[in-house]
């Protein structure tokens, strides 16, 4: 289903050397700076729009986040960004706010959730999750707030999945390609199953989309984002 989605920007260098080995920095130089201004200025232009005409939405989930659980209504994380850059990533809280010391006991009391935790990164059932957080990941909702991210060009709209430090070494030698993009607030691995993919399903869908992206593959990916979040069926969301 997904081959048929856009073609390689690889330079004419990287067509002829596969076999070379690049660096983050040097992938990042050999881009074409046109497509690179283009994806960049639409990126800013759209969380522009989502940001103004969504505004309503969005101060609604913040007062519904604040009023409903204890704790702060955004919760950031560090996760890695473009050429390893850490950045802080925005979203709204959906956790109780002893979230953190909750999972070390949870992990050490129970042998399978360990397992899955250290698997996937998530678990599937989390008694952390607050009632209303459990609505606002199934819907994305809570990942609103990161068209801030991509407004300070941390993120771009649709690109790899930002993920944590202690992920990197699941992409192995693949990490450099999946890095010289700036991972995105949606991508392959959310319009594809998400949780429900393998890690290794997960990693291949961001070196797809670090080869092959292009404008029509940005703009088919977030009009199937918008049909997920719409779609009330399980998509992986959790």
């Amino acid at each position: 289903m997904l081959s048929s989605i856009g073609t390689p920007y690889a330079s004419r260098q990287l067509v002829t050397a596969p076999a070379q080995v690049f660096t983050a920095e040097e992938l990042i130089a050999i881009q074409s700076k046109r497509d690179r201004f283009v994806k960049r200025g639409g990126d800013v232009l759209f969380s522009l729009m989502v940001l103004t005409l969504g505004s309503p939405v969005l101060l609604a989930l913040a007062l519904l986040v604040k009023v409903t659980s204890k704790g702060p209504v955004f919760y950031v994380q560090q996760r890695v960004g473009r050429d390893y850059r850490s950045f802080g990533c925005i979203k709204f809280r959906t956790m109780r706010r002893d979230a953190d010391r909750l999972l070390s006991k949870l992990l050490a009391e129970s042998p399978d959730l360990d397992e899955e935790f250290r698997n996937d990164f998530k678990l599937k059932n989390d008694p952390r999750i607050t009632r209303l957080g459990k609505f606002l990941r199934r819907s994305s909702l809570d990942e609103l707030p990161q068209f801030l991210n991509v407004l300070r060009g941390e993120m771009s709209v649709v690109g790899p999945r930002p993920i944590v430090k202690s992920e990197l070494v699941r992409y192995g030698d693949r990490m450099d390609e999946v890095l010289a993009v700036r991972p995105g607030l949606t991508g392959l691995w959310q319009v594809s199953g998400r949780n429900n993919l393998s890690y290794p399903e997960r990693v291949r869908l961001d070196v797809r989309y670090a080869r092959r992206r292009n404008l029509l593959m940005d703009l088919r990916i977030i009009v199937r984002t918008i049909s997920v979040m719409l779609d009330p069926r399980d998509r992986g969301a959790y």
